[in-house]
């Protein structure tokens, strides 16, 4: 258990029997009446938003979450399979839980797994990953200048929009969060 007081972001809590984890928070002192704490809560499991308030001072309980460091394998067809680095012990993580970072996962590439109590709660990649742009259609000279875009297939086989002077070949940053191209990487 914990006080609002306490609350931090990333924190989880056990509301109703469901995980919540805190997006953000306020503490509001009016001129008039109590304090209370404004919060933005995500469903751990679904991902759905919410805003909620509680009374200053509320016991709220909260999840035992446990983030691991864990070095992803393989995909064995039905799951993803990651290995925490210290332990040697396997995780297998099914393609619901990791939602779009499957897009972006290489074999040996590490990432976050949280659990509780056994159970994947969610996997978090890193902000940006570097990929290899196994297919697009050529660059022409003197396309750096504008601001349009082609598809690009990566080594992961998940497709993005990239500028037009990026070639087949090119090591490429991509934003894990929302599919975006963030540059070439110089090799």
């Amino acid at each position: 258990m914990a006080s609002t007081n306490d609350l931090k972001n990333g924190m989880v809590l056990n509301i109703d029997g469901q995980l919540w984890a805190v997006v953000e928070f306020q503490h509001v002192k009016p001129g008039k009446g109590p304090a209370f704490v404004r919060t933005k809560l995500r469903n751990v499991e679904s991902g759905k938003n919410v805003d909620r308030t509680f009374n200053a001072g509320t016991k709220v309980e909260t999840a035992t979450v446990d983030r691991r460091t864990m070095q992803y394998l393989y995909n064995d067809g039905t799951s993803f399979v990651f290995m925490d680095t210290g332990t040697y012990d396997q995780l297998e993580v099914s393609p619901e839980v990791l939602g779009d970072g499957a897009n972006f996962l290489l074999e040996n590439q590490e990432a976050i797994v949280a659990t509780n109590e056994g159970r994947v709660l969610f996997v978090e990649l890193p902000a940006s990953v570097e990929l290899i742009v196994t297919f697009t259609e050529p660059g022409l000279a003197g396309d750096s200048a504008t601001g349009r875009t082609k598809p690009a297939t990566l080594e992961t086989d998940h497709e993005i929009q990239v500028p037009l002077f990026v070639n087949q070949g090119d090591k490429i940053k991509v934003d894990t969060r929302d599919s975006s191209y963030l540059g070439r990487v110089k090799s």
